[in-house]
């Protein structure tokens, strides 16, 4: 049996399907490369957007008409939380959520066993603990993404992801640290803890974040560990001054902004205001100096936002100087408070908006990354693109492009900024 699996949304998402492709080959699957046929079609589906929901059905679409005789499969986050109208996707002949990954081949063999459609989407409750899931195969890339947490206990105004991923639930940390050993030994040099709501780790178990951290640190062989998306105000002074102090830690902190205006924080639900959230990045350089970096989402157009709002946030990302801002116009979810809330921004707008915050973002990335010309930087070699030309990041996850003959990819070496050519900086090996 042959398997081909499509995978939308976050990084979480990408390490899941890493992992259901381990889990797949070890039952006796071999994995569809791209462009050839498969027996089992697999979307790991996102529904952080109305569009994600979309692409999902016309992937599954495109698949069942290009292959009737195949098994089609519905997955992941779309699902979960919008079971009913999942559920009348024809197109898909079994349909699982996010929950229970283990019984996703035991529902292909109950179709292909009956023929009929089989929907089994298990729903999350309070006190499930972390599902295990097979360790993911890395091969082809330089940095491994370890999922240590799930679910997410907020209830933001814009968000569906409460309901599509549950409650917060920990993984251990003794399976954490076996699994970044195993990848250490494998020669993964850097290894990036990923979660829904990463800075709620340990809540359910006592466990801490920082101090996974610092006990990575300890392990043989493994030189960088980075971290996924941050919640400003989980940020404690104590957090921050004990990261500084990890020698291993790149001190690149993505922290989940949204919007720059504490009007539109309040509606969003968010539990800071623009200014505390300042006082973090504040705390942290105060920490770090100038060896940080700071990488945000925004959202543009939500309820209510007027063009004054919208000012603010576009002058906050201007003076906080993120090095890149993922910028999304807001997504009406139906369950969600914002789906109702009065002053809905018409698409036009916030196309508009996204538009001229991308700009701005871009012209700070690209003052920044200028501002580095002539820095020492440690590099990641990521991907050969011409000869001996490799692309990678540094701790601060600046793009370098170098020239490193002998070298490759997987290995860090140390370079010389030069100029940034609006997507990397072009370095010289040292």
């Amino acid at each position: 049996m042959r398997a081909a699996f499509y995978t939308l949304g976050c990084k979480v998402n990408q390490n899941e399907t890493g992992a259901l492709i381990r889990l797949f080959e070890q039952n006796g699957y071999t994995i569809a490369q791209e462009g050839e046929e498969a027996d089992v079609y697999l979307v790991n589906s996102c529904t952080v957007t109305a569009g994600g929901d979309r692409k999902s059905r016309q992937w599954l679409r495109r698949a069942k008409r290009e292959n009737p005789a195949a098994v089609t499969v519905l997955t992941g986050c779309y699902p979960q939380a919008f079971p009913e109208e999942a559920a009348q996707t024809t197109e898909a002949d079994v349909i699982t959520g996010s929950a229970a990954r283990h019984s996703i081949l035991h529902c292909i063999q109950r179709h292909l066993d009956s023929g009929e459609q089989v929907i089994d989407i298990t729903p999350h409750e309070k006190g499930e603990v972390f599902e295990e899931l097979p360790l993911e195969n890395f091969e082809g890339h330089t940095r491994a993404f370890i999922k240590i947490e799930d679910g997410c206990d907020r209830q933001c105004a814009y968000c569906v992801i409460p309901r599509a991923r549950g409650r917060v639930r920990s993984r251990s940390e003794e399976s954490i640290l076996k699994e970044m050993q195993l990848l250490a030994d494998a020669g993964y040099a850097e290894c990036v803890l990923s979660g829904i709501n990463l800075s709620s780790y340990g809540k359910d178990t006592g466990a801490s974040l920082t101090a996974l951290v610092e006990k990575a640190a300890q392990i043989s062989g493994l030189e960088r560990i980075r971290l996924g998306s941050l919640e400003p105000d989980l940020m404690t002074d104590d957090d921050i001054i004990r990261l500084s102090k990890v020698e291993k830690f790149c001190p690149q902190f993505h922290l989940s902004l949204q919007s720059g205006c504490t009007a539109t924080l309040r509606r969003m639900r968010r539990i800071y205001t623009a200014e505390e959230y300042l006082q973090v990045v504040e705390k942290i350089r105060a920490a770090f100096g100038e060896r940080c970096s700071f990488t945000t989402d925004v959202i543009v157009g939500f309820a209510g936002e007027t063009e004054e709002e919208f000012a603010q946030s576009l002058a906050f990302v201007e003076k906080v100087g993120f090095l890149k801002v993922h910028v999304f116009p807001y997504s009406r979810r139906e369950g969600t408070p914002g789906w109702s809330m009065p002053d809905q921004v018409d698409e036009q707008t916030k196309a508009a908006r996204a538009k001229q915050m991308q700009q701005v973002s871009d012209r700070v990335r690209a003052d920044l990354c200028q501002k580095m010309f002539g820095r020492c930087e440690e590099v990641l070699l990521e991907k050969a693109v011409s000869g001996t030309v490799f692309t990678g990041y540094t701790k601060l996850y600046v793009p370098v492009a170098v020239s490193a003959p002998g070298k490759k990819a997987g290995e860090i070496v140390t370079v010389r900024l030069g100029e940034f050519d609006g997507q990397r900086c072009h370095a010289t090996l040292l």
